[in-house]
């Protein structure tokens, strides 16, 4: 029995594992990427633009990409972390192949009310950067949630220590106040955090074996930037140091998408805390029933589906079985 494949706006920074997920997207049968709306993060929005250009480029398809938020909505900026993606977010390529695909000229806030008021109750939005561009798009169109089939974010913690404070993860630290519009708007929301993407792990020879595998430009860009990253998580953790590989961050927001019985999830409201040591924290209220005097905590909070165990076997079965199918169009 066949299946309509999910059309998705890909919101994103590339960014190596920004890139490991564009590819099973692009991959997976079941998932239709109808645009992607590039955002600052791992490098700047204009890198993330030229990097997703690139990227879709190599694999002959014409997605149309679009330039967003250069900056938080509130917070100073922060220097893009080049010691983990590279300075071009793709591990520091030695050398580029020359393309002429061009940007959609429209703004991705833009673009995602165009694209979602055109095909109402059928685009899923899934967002794996800081999230100006939907905080942008929800002002431009206040009814957007009503439209949105579905909303998943790759960022996060409840448990899970953070990756630039003890409690705050990357995505959401950069632009907090951003972060927190989108986590309390009416829509239908899964947050993918990092008390699961610190459950799976890509092995480097895995990405070599895909590279073998397709013998193509494109994973091979793949490959060499996944060595630049692993080499970063390597000097983090231990387990990383002995077999090299990173964490599948990105990748697991898609594996959501389409398998998400691979997931356990707990739902809850969702705050972020947007100044002093606690900035970027994903506060999840995990007692409803409770009538908090703090404010802020209401019954009217929109519920967030919190991935919070994983199923690590399964996500790198079908990230292994997909990346190694015939997919790409030379």
């Amino acid at each position: 029995m066949s299946t309509v494949p999910r059309k998705v706006i890909f919101d994103t920074d590339p960014g190596v594992d920004d890139a490991i997920a564009l590819y099973f997207a692009l991959a997976h049968p079941d998932i239709d990427v109808v645009g992607i709306t590039t955002t600052f993060g791992n490098v700047s929005v204009a890198q993330a633009a030229t990097n997703a250009l690139y990227l879709t480029a190599l694999v002959n398809r014409d997605i149309p990409v679009t330039r967003g938020v250069a900056t938080p909505w509130v917070k100073p900026g922060e220097p893009p972390p080049d010691f983990i993606h590279g300075a071009d977010g793709l591990g520091n390529l030695n050398s580029r192949r020359a393309t002429s695909n061009q940007l959609d000229p429209r703004a991705s806030a833009q673009f995602i009310v165009d694209t979602v008021r055109a095909q109402p109750g059928e685009i899923t939005l899934v967002a794996v950067g800081p999230l100006g561009n939907l905080n942008l798009a929800l002002k431009l169109d206040p009814e957007l949630p009503k439209m949105v089939r579905e909303v998943i974010i790759m960022g996060g913690t409840v448990v899970e220590p953070g990756n630039v404070s003890p409690v705050a993860e990357a995505n959401i630290w950069n632009d907090p106040h951003a972060a927190d519009a989108v986590f309390t708007a009416p829509w239908k929301l899964t947050m993918v955090g990092l008390d699961v993407t610190h459950r799976v792990v890509t092995d480097l020879a895995l990405f070599k074996k895909i590279a073998d595998h397709h013998r193509h430009i494109a994973t091979d860009t793949l490959h060499h930037a996944v060595a630049f990253y692993a080499t970063f998580y390597s000097g983090l953790h231990k387990h990383l140091a002995l077999n090299p590989g990173c964490f599948a961050h990105d990748l697991l927001a898609f594996i959501y998408l389409v398998r998400p019985e691979l997931f356990t999830l707990e739902s809850g409201g969702i705050r972020v805390a947007t100044d002093g040591m606690a900035q970027g924290q994903t506060m999840m209220n995990r007692r409803g029933f409770i009538d908090y005097p703090q404010a802020g905590w209401g019954r009217h909070l929109p519920m967030t589906d919190v991935c919070m165990q994983v199923d690590e076997p399964g996500c790198l079965a079908l990230f292994e079985q997909t990346m190694l199918s015939d997919w790409m169009k030379i």
